[in-house]
């Protein structure tokens, strides 16, 4: 595959899995939150909704590089974001990405607590295997026949 067709790749697998988890550092210490993505390739954006009193923005404050994490275990399928964050007081993007997930922490997209977090990523790896199942079985006859098994497609890329 061409890195092309990997980035492409990169932002399939991102639309499909969804949920994340966004890792941080503040002080000396990384700590990951589970978030919901809303992808924009064409402006290699991920975007996000965020509460301005959460922790995360602190440490975006004084440390934007973040890493966004995506699995989906049961296909076998992963995606590893490195970039940088920034908080954005858009209330235009916060109506645009209000759904679902967000009435769990927020009465209406008019909360004026309420900041849209954008990753702009810079580098992503992806591992896009066959499944469980078949993973297993690649792995034991790797074991039995003393090779290496093939686990599918692993690609890095620059975005």
């Amino acid at each position: 595959m061409t890195e092309q067709d990997d980035a492409m790749r990169i932002w399939d697998l991102i639309d499909t899995i969804g949920f994340c988890m966004l890792t941080t550092q503040g002080g000396p210490d990384l700590r990951a939150r589970p978030m919901t993505a809303h992808a924009e390739r064409i402006e290699n954006a991920l975007y996000f909704l965020t509460d301005v009193a959460s922790h995360k923005d602190e440490d975006i404050a004084l440390r934007p590089d973040v890493c966004v994490a995506f699995a989906d275990p049961k296909k076998q399928k992963y995606v590893s974001v490195s970039g940088r964050a920034e908080i954005l007081e858009d209330r235009e993007w916060i109506e645009e990405l209000w759904g679902t997930p967000a009435k769990a922490w927020w009465d209406s997209p008019d909360d004026p607590a309420i900041r849209v977090l954008k990753v702009t990523p810079a580098f992503a790896e992806y591992w896009d295997c066959s499944g469980t199942l078949v993973s297993y079985i690649k792995m034991i006859a790797a074991a039995i026949s003393s090779t290496k098994p093939d686990m599918g497609e692993n690609a890095k890329v620059d975005l």
